[in-house]
């Protein structure tokens, strides 16, 4: 039994890990902006071509391989800096305060652009390099194989979820996402930089989504569709946590982890499936998600 569970336990940490990556930058961009970010999944695809793309640099200048491994951090940082600003003071801006509808609509079209924009610069065909994946080897577990770097993205999930976590809670910088998060308006009447905070926040979430491409790069590879797969899959991971919920993100990311394993093992027909048919049944029993609540809208 327990040479059963050992390996059902660590396929769904694996792929929680990379899961929620993706569905914790949207958490924290509608927690803080109240915008629901349709390009979320171009974001982490981008992180992913970018970091693919430094390592095959390194891997054909016969470099040391070790770098790869700050490749993946670099190419996350690199996109949350340059689209992060760009995106948040050139179009999500002009969103705030506009109905759910105009938001989907406007970063569905951001989406479709950087969807085209990915397959001019890095073309349709596929890429992979697995150089950190190889570079840390395996260990035995409960008589299973297992890479090293599945346990080491469970490592780094947790390390996000922890870091978040003190950000908000410790931080000046926390107190003030909390502050506008609670009242916006208030918080600018007390001399609070919101346009600042926004930016911060946004290019925060652009850097956990590119990270989760960058470091599902070196396991699956990256590409053309990437996107919109992402997309959804992190939309029903926020949708059963609740909104703007970063625990309830780690706790539908293991919920959906462990449902595509399952799936796997037991029925891998249904691999697919499985994600929004947990999202169903949450939803059905917990109309705004496990952590949701029914909010007042202002008027």
């Amino acid at each position: 039994m327990l040479n059963a569970v050992i390996p059902l336990l660590l396929d769904s940490l694996a792929s929680a890990a990379l899961i929620f990556f993706a569905a914790v930058g949207l958490t924290l961009v509608f927690s803080v902006l109240r915008v629901l970010n349709v390009a979320h999944g171009s974001l982490y695809s981008i992180g992913g071509y970018v970091a693919a793309s430094i390592c095959l640099f390194i891997a054909s200048r016969q470099l040391n391989p070790y770098w790869s491994f700050l490749a993946l951090l670099f190419s996350a940082v690199c996109v949350a800096a340059i689209f992060g600003p760009l995106i948040e003071r050139g179009l999500v801006r002009w969103t705030y305060g506009k109905s759910e509808a105009v938001q989907i609509l406007i970063t569905f079209g951001l989406f479709l652009i950087l969807e085209d924009l990915q397959r001019v610069i890095f073309g349709v065909q596929s890429f992979y390099e697995d150089a950190p994946m190889r570079l840390l080897g395996t260990t035995a577990i409960g008589g299973v194989v297992y890479l090293n770097y599945q346990i080491l993205l469970i490592g780094m999930a947790l390390l996000v979820v922890i870091g978040l976590r003190l950000l908000i809670n410790h931080t000046r910088l926390g107190r003030l996402i909390t502050a506008v998060v609670t009242d916006r308006e208030m918080a600018q009447s007390i001399g609070i930089d919101t346009n600042r905070i926004f930016i911060l926040a946004f290019s925060l979430g652009v850097f956990l989504a590119a990270l989760g491409g960058a470091l599902a790069t070196p396991t699956s590879g990256i590409a053309p569709g990437l996107g919109a797969d992402t997309m959804v899959l992190a939309f029903a991971v926020a949708a059963i946590g609740g909104l703007g919920q970063i625990e309830g993100a780690a706790l539908a990311s293991l919920i959906v982890g462990l449902a595509r394993v399952l799936a796997i093992y037991l029925a891998p027909s249904l691999d697919a499936v499985a994600p929004y048919a947990a999202m169903l049944v949450v939803l059905l029993i917990r109309p705004y998600g496990l952590f949701g609540s029914v909010t007042a809208r202002r008027i």
